[in-house]
């Protein structure tokens, strides 16, 4: 079996990218049962969940109960999504530590996923680096329509090295540079990727891409070959954001692990991956759309990957 060294470990965020677009229900008990199944299977890190209001994106409802029944050992590899210093306070009191801060390069869109213009959202996130800090935890500047908005259109770099350039974002430990919409190219993902690694240096970025016009994994690709050290997916492709039209589901976790190889990830791997997969997909109603799991189910036994 060929082996590879992968340059950027995978974050599994079907438990909140995920979910956010479904009309359905998942509870406390059974997302723990998937975040423990990949935790077992080796995935390094998961976003778990958000704080935004259970009436505006309802799958998120339990998430202070999810965090609070994690062990601590658990949660270290875990990751939650946060818009205000309110919602640090509040997930840290339930024992998180690891947060997304996460506003919109576009005011539009900003308004429309969190209610307030990009520039209060960033006015902010000093008092939400304090709270984490006061609780040993780590921040992530995660900035949402990168490339495009769904009602300005195409969304300039230079605003999005502004934002990552912000003296008030400078406790961050991470950079996250959103493909919201799935709809930027391997080109513009790796120039952007590049300039950030360049003009933000000594921290780590990561790239969370969807899969929307097929690119998800060349697009995750270019990100890891410009220097993005962390990249997101989630099972069977499964996502989207509810308040941005044309979004549709995350880049597939089986198929950014199958392109890249890292060394927990095996043939076995990919079999109870694929099945929790299915069986998750399954119970929402929701398609499969990882190319990964679709291959591995086939009649081409000669191929180790076949499960």
């Amino acid at each position: 079996m060929y082996r590879f060294t992968p340059a950027a470990e995978l974050r599994d965020v079907t438990m909140r990218d995920g979910l956010q677009l479904t009309g359905k229900m998942l509870s406390t008990e059974r997302k723990l049962e998937i975040i423990r199944a990949l935790i077992e299977l080796g995935v390094p890190s998961l976003e778990i969940g958000s704080m935004a209001r259970g009436d505006k994106v309802p799958p998120m409802a339990n998430t202070l109960e999810v965090i609070g029944e994690l062990t601590a050992e658990e949660l270290a590899r875990c990751w939650v999504w946060v818009a205000t210093p309110r919602h640090v306070e509040k997930a840290a009191a339930a024992g998180a530590r690891n947060f997304q801060y996460c506003f919109s390069a576009s005011d539009s869109h900003n308004q429309a996923n969190i209610g307030r213009t990009n520039e209060v959202s960033l006015a902010a996130m000093p008092d939400a680096v304090d709270i984490t800090r006061s609780v040993g935890g780590e921040i992530e500047l995660c900035i949402a329509t990168s490339f495009t908005c769904p009602f300005e259109g195409q969304v300039p770099p230079d605003r999005v090295i502004e934002i990552a350039n912000d003296e008030r974002a400078m406790g961050a430990t991470d950079i996250i540079i959103c493909d919201t919409l799935g709809q930027a190219v391997p080109v513009q993902v790796q120039s952007l990727i590049s300039r950030v690694r360049a003009e933000t240096p000594d921290r780590r970025v990561v790239f969370h891409g969807h899969d929307t016009w097929g690119l998800g994994v060349a697009n995750t690709l270019a990100a890891i070959s410009a220097g993005a050290t962390m990249v997101d997916g989630s099972l069977g492709g499964l996502g989207g954001c509810p308040f941005a039209p044309g979004a549709s589901g995350n880049t597939s976790s089986e198929d950014i692990l199958f392109a890249t190889r890292p060394d927990w990830f095996e043939p076995k791997t990919l079999a109870a991956m694929a099945t929790l997969s299915e069986e998750l997909l399954t119970e929402l109603g929701e398609p499969m759309r990882s190319k990964t799991v679709q291959g591995a189910r086939s009649e081409a036994r000669a191929f180790e990957w076949v499960v």
